[in-house]
C-alpha cells in the first residue's frame, strides 16, 4: 500500500514567511505515516502560460510538459492532497501560485496525462496569511481555490488564515496557531483507519 501523501506548494515571495510558519505549524500535526512534499514555487519557474487551446492544432492538445512544469505535474498527480500555501496579495493570489493553477488548463489537454480523472477525488487546501484584519479580505484568493477545486471533481479541504506582515507576525496570532494544530486533524483520521 502506498503512504498517503501531501504536497505543500509554497508561493510566498519571501523565505519562511508568515505563511510557511503557518503551514509548517499545521503540517506537524500530520502523522509520520503521511509523505510531505515541500516546493517553493518560485524555485522551479515556469514560463508566461500560453493559451493555445484554439490555434488549431493537433487536437488542441499540449506538449509534453518538461523541466519544472514537468516536475510540478508528476508532483502534483502524484500527491493525495495539495496544500496551496499562499500569503494574499492584494487579496488574490501571488502571481507563482496563480501561473502554477493556470498550468491546470495545459495539463487538462496534454495527451495521456488524464489530469482531470486523477485530480478527482485529492483533497485543496489552503493556507494563508494577510495583514488585513477582517477574513473576507481573503475571499476571492479562497473562491478561486475554492471553485478550482470543484471544477475538478475534488475535495474542499479547508482553509486556514492567520495575521501578519512583518517576519514571525504570525507567531502572534494564538486563534490561526490554534487552528493551525487541528486543520488536517479530518484527513489524518482517515489515513489512519
Amino acid at each position: 500500500m502506498n503512504a498517503h501523501r501531501f504536497l505543500f506548494l509554497v508561493a510566498s515571495a519571501r523565505r519562511e514567511g508568515n505563511t510557511e510558519l503557518l503551514a509548517r505549524r499545521a503540517a506537524a500535526s500530520l502523522p509520520p505515516s503521511i509523505e510531505q512534499k515541500w516546493l517553493h514555487l518560485d524555485e522551479f519557474p515556469l514560463s508566461r502560460f500560453e493559451d493555445i487551446r484554439h490555434h488549431g492544432g493537433k487536437n488542441n492538445m499540449y506538449p509534453q510538459p518538461e523541466g519544472n512544469e514537468q516536475l510540478l505535474l508528476e508532483s502534483t498527480l502524484a500527491a493525495d492532497d495539495i496544500v496551496i500555501v499562499a500569503p494574499v496579495y492584494w487579496y488574490s493570489l501571488p502571481a507563482s501560485a496563480k501561473l502554477y493553477m493556470d498550468y491546470w488548463s495545459a495539463w487538462l489537454r496534454v495527451p495521456g496525462a488524464d489530469f482531470r480523472k486523477r485530480m478527482a477525488g485529492k483533497h485543496l487546501w489552503a493556507i494563508c496569511v494577510q495583514s488585513d484584519e477582517d477574513p473576507k479580505r481573503a475571499e476571492l484568493l479562497l473562491s478561486t481555490l475554492r471553485y478550482s477545486a470543484e471544477y475538478m471533481d475534488m475535495q474542499w479541504g479547508g482553509e486556514l488564515l492567520g495575521n501578519g506582515s512583518k517576519p514571525g507576525d504570525v507567531l502572534r496570532d494564538q486563534r490561526a496557531l490554534a487552528a493551525a494544530e487541528h486543520f488536517f486533524q479530518t484527513e489524518a483520521a482517515a489515513v489512519r483507519r
